[in-house]
């Protein structure tokens, strides 16, 4: 093909030539194509706000997965995504404390996508998750991220046909996110091969290393390569995350952004009820309060369903959710009150797992929890991402030893309701831009 005079002329002179010219351009305005969803004006925290200042473009991330990152809306990295995302995309381990709602999925599911390689048609990655919700939450973030990438990603849980799991195993997935049980099923029967799986994640480590799981994991790093990496994310780090992190981690970079147990940003009260005043307590709030979308704790699902009846009675939307439910059902309600369609949500501990919601501004325990850790996974619920909200604990005369000694493991204060409660410290600000709009 023959060259024109001018680009002749161009590559003696060291000029860019039209086409340069034009890549240059695109470069310059990948960004300006992109469907980025408008920015969010809510105040937030310190942990999610207290950044070194550095960008995603600085990550040395793939166009393609910084295309699917500013889709999803996030315009800068959070402390825990600045802190991890370098330090996993080098190989190491990583062993990471990290608040609920400050973004952790995001911390490593970034990391696991810019390692995947497309080309290879095998499971590359694993992430397992206690619960199902969680689960599906996980991946539905991780297929976004992956919008504008060829990479395949799969969720499996218990509580789903098999059969189904297996076939989509088959048409060949490079990610997979999976609760304990499942995984290790897909495994031992020689559907789930691993032996090219260079990444573990494990989020939630402290609940995934309960009695719940008796010893699964140990079982599946058995099926790993040798040379993995394994990323561990958890709020709390009791005995069993120590002991594994000994056991199968490789000289891990710690990250720990929890000086404090409980969240920025949530402001925590309690009422002395008697047990029998507890309904028409929860009414008062109702009317009083300016919810968003809330989310009532019960001790066991037969609470649970008792109290979404007496909710439902007094007139207000309600949706509960326990683990007692088919799995379809749990899932359905799980979508819709994510979605917004209804304002309360009363459930069982099966939601305390980082589950993000980020309408919800106000926690309810109408049943104290007995454990600190139950109790801080709760309260998690509001305030994600460093957004501002309230717990409210209806306490009787038998929880009061359970309130004293939370608040002593956690280093926290749990203050008497006032009367008024001021609206700042959980109902969402609106910039100025959003005023006039509103107008």
């Amino acid at each position: 093909m023959m060259m024109t005079d001018t680009l002749k002329s161009n590559l003696i002179l060291g000029l860019p030539n039209k086409v340069d010219l034009e890549n240059k351009m695109d470069d310059m305005g990948w960004k300006s194509k992109l469907k980025i969803p408008p920015k969010d004006c809510r105040i937030q925290t310190s942990d999610v706000t207290d950044r070194r200042g550095n960008e995603f473009e600085e990550f040395c991330l793939k166009r393609e997965l910084l295309m699917g990152i500013f889709e999803k809306g996030w315009e800068k990295p959070s402390p825990i995504q600045e802190a991890s995302i370098p330090i996993a995309l080098s190989g190491k381990d990583v062993l990471a404390r990290a608040k609920n709602g400050t973004g952790k999925t995001g911390a490593y599911c970034i990391p696991v996508l810019e390692q995947i390689d497309p080309k290879k048609d095998c499971i590359q990655a694993l992430i397992i998750v206690p619960t199902r919700e969680l689960a599906l939450q996980t991946s539905q973030i991780c297929i976004e991220l992956a919008k504008y990438l060829e990479v395949r990603v799969m969720v499996t849980t218990g509580g789903t046909n098999l059969r189904d799991d297996i076939m989509r195993i088959y048409q060949k997935v490079q990610v997979i996110i999976a609760t304990p049980g499942r995984i290790l099923d897909l495994m031992e029967k020689g559907v789930a091969v691993m032996d090219q799986c260079k990444i573990l994640v494990l989020d939630e480590a402290d609940k995934l290393l309960s009695q719940d799981f008796k010893g699964m994991l140990d079982t599946v790093i058995k099926k790993l390569p040798k040379e993995r990496q394994i990323l561990l994310f958890s709020a709390t780090f009791p005995l069993t995350v120590e002991q594994f992190m000994r056991k199968h981690l490789r000289n891990p970079y710690e990250i720990n952004l929890m000086e404090e147990l409980t969240l920025k940003g949530v402001t925590q009260y309690y009422a002395f009820v008697q047990e029998r005043q507890k309904v028409h307590c929860l009414n008062t709030l109702f009317s009083k309060l300016q919810i968003n979308q809330s989310i009532i704790f019960c001790n066991s699902t037969q609470r649970v369903e008792l109290l979404a009846k007496k909710i439902t009675e007094l007139g207000y939307s309600c949706y509960y959710i326990h683990a007692k439910m088919a799995q379809a059902h749990r899932n359905r309600v799980f979508h819709d009150f994510r979605s917004g369609l209804c304002r309360n949500l009363v459930c069982s501990d099966l939601f305390t797992r980082g589950i993000d919601v980020q309408a919800v501004n106000v926690v309810i325990n109408f049943d104290f929890p007995k454990m600190a850790e139950t109790y801080l996974h709760r309260i998690g619920r509001s305030g994600r991402f460093g957004h501002l909200g309230i717990a409210i604990n209806l306490i009787t005369y038998d929880d009061r030893f359970s309130l004293h000694r939370i608040e002593q493991e956690l280093g926290t204060e749990i203050k008497p309701i006032p009367k008024v409660i001021d609206p700042e410290l959980y109902v969402a600000k609106l910039d100025h831009e959003e005023l006039e709009l509103a107008k």
